[in-house]
C-alpha cells in the first residue's frame, strides 16, 4: 500500500506544503514573504499573520497539484522546530487539526533533519541518493555546522558555529553596503563581476571543527569605516569586489573544516544544505574539492536549499515508516539541536 505525506513548512518567512508518495515528489508549494525586505530582516509577528493568510491556500494547492486526495494521506508531517515560534504555532496547531479532522497520524520534524535529508527527495525512481554515512555542511542564515549522517535518526555534529553563522556574515555585510535584505543573493551575484582577489579579511583561528564569522564581519566593517573616511564613493566604487572578496573568504573558512572534517572521518560522500548552498561560489567550490579528493558530491536543486515542505515530508515518511508519531500535546520549539 502506498504511503502519501503532506508535509507542512512554517519555521519562519515561507509557508510551504508538499506531497510525497513513497519517498516520490509530487508536489511542493511555497508561499514567500515580501513584507520583510523593508524591515532589513524578518519581523516574527508580520511573519505569523502571514502564515496565517497563507497556509490554507497553500496546502490546498500542494494537494491540488499532486492529485491527491485529503482523505488518501497516510500522515501529516509537520516542523515542529526549531524557528520562530509564532510561525511554528501556525503550522503546527493548522497540522493538528487537520490530522483531528482526517483522523490521520501527525510526524514531527526538526528542521535541520530536512535540510540535511533533501537529498533524498526524488523526482523519479532512479534518481540518485546519498549512502550512510555521509558528511554533510549546513550552512544558512542561523547554522553553519558539519555532521556525520550515519542513519535519517542517527546524526553527529562534528563542528558548528560558535557566533553567527555563514549566512549572517553574508546578510550583515550585505547591509552595510547597502544591500536590500536579504544580502546574500546579491552578494552572490556582485561576485561574479568582481576581483575576489581585492581584498583580504580577517579569517578566524577556531580549534578543532568549529565556524566562528563574527571576525570576519568585524574586519569587513573596519575595512568599510576606515576607506569610506577618505572616500565617500568607497563602497560604490568597489561594491563588485568587495563582494567577490568577502565570498572567497566565506567559502575558504567553509572548505578549511570541510576538509579537516573529510579527513577525520574518512566518509567518501559529501553533501551541502541550507539557504546559502544556493549560493553559486559556494556550490561551485564544494563540488571541485570533492572532485579533486576522488569524492561523491551531493548538490541540492536550489529550490530544496530553502525552507520548503518537500524536506519535511521526506523526513516525515522516514519517521512513519518507523512510526514515530506525535502526539497533540506536543508543542513548537524555537531552539534545539539535532
Amino acid at each position: 500500500m502506498s504511503v502519501t505525506i503532506l508535509g507542512i513548512e512554517s519555521s519562519c518567512d515561507d509557508t510551504s506544503a508538499a506531497v510525497i508518495r513513497d519517498g516520490l515528489l509530487l508536489s511542493n508549494v511555497i508561499a514567500s514573504q515580501s513584507v520583510h525586505e523593508e524591515y532589513g530582516g524578518v519581523v516574527p509577528e508580520l511573519a505569523s499573520r502571514a502564515h496565517q493568510q497563507n497556509i490554507v491556500p497553500v496546502v490546498d494547492a500542494a494537494l491540488k497539484r499532486a492529485g491527491v486526495d485529503k482523505h488518501d494521506l497516510s500522515a501529516i508531517a509537520f516542523t515542529r522546530g526549531p524557528g520562530l515560534l509564532g510561525s511554528l504555532l501556525v503550522g503546527t496547531s493548522f497540522a493538528k487539526g487537520l490530522s483531528l479532522g482526517l483522523r490521520c497520524p501527525m510526524v514531527d520534524v526538526n528542521h535541520l533533519h530536512g535540510h540535511v535529508l533533501s537529498h533524498f527527495i526524488r523526482r523519479k525512481e532512479d534518481d540518485q541518493v546519498p549512502e550512510y554515512p555521509f558528511l554533510t555542511l549546513l550552512i544558512s542564515g542561523g547554522n553553519s555546522q558539519l555532521i556525520l549522517v550515519k542513519n535519517y535518526n542517527d546524526m553527529e555534529i562534528l563542528g558548528a558555529t560558535i557566533d553567527d553563522a555563514a549566512g549572517e556574515a553574508f546578510d550583515k555585510c550585505a547591509k552595510v553596503m547597502g544591500l536590500p535584505y536579504p544580502g546574500g543573493p546579491h552578494i552572490d551575484r556582485l561576485a561574479a563581476e568582481g576581483d575576489s582577489s581585492r581584498f583580504h579579511f580577517a579569517k578566524p583561528h577556531i580549534a578543532g571543527l568549529d565556524y566562528s564569522f563574527s571576525g570576519l564581519k568585524t574586519s569587513f566593517l573596519y575595512t568599510l569605516r576606515d576607506a569610506v573616511k577618505t572616500d565617500p564613493d568607497f563602497i560604490e566604487k568597489n561594491r563588485a569586489d568587495l563582494a567577490a572578496s568577502l565570498q572567497r573568504t566565506i567559502i575558504e573558512i567553509l572548505l578549511d573544516k570541510l576538509d579537516k572534517a573529510v579527513k577525520a572521518t574518512g566518509v567518501k560522500t559529501v553533501a551541502i544544505g541550507g539557504g546559502v548552498s544556493a549560493n553559486s561560489g559556494v556550490r561551485t567550490a564544494v563540488a571541485d574539492y570533492c572532485r579533486r579528493r576522488g569524492i561523491e558530491a551531493f548538490i541540492p536543486e536550489c529550490s530544496f536549499t530553502t525552507d520548503n515542505a518537500a524536506m519535511v515530508a521526506i523526513a516525515g515518511y522516514f519517521k512513519y515508516l518507523d512510526k514515530k508519531f506525535c502526539g497533540y500535546d506536543e508543542v513548537p520549539y524555537a531552539r534545539v539541536t539535532l
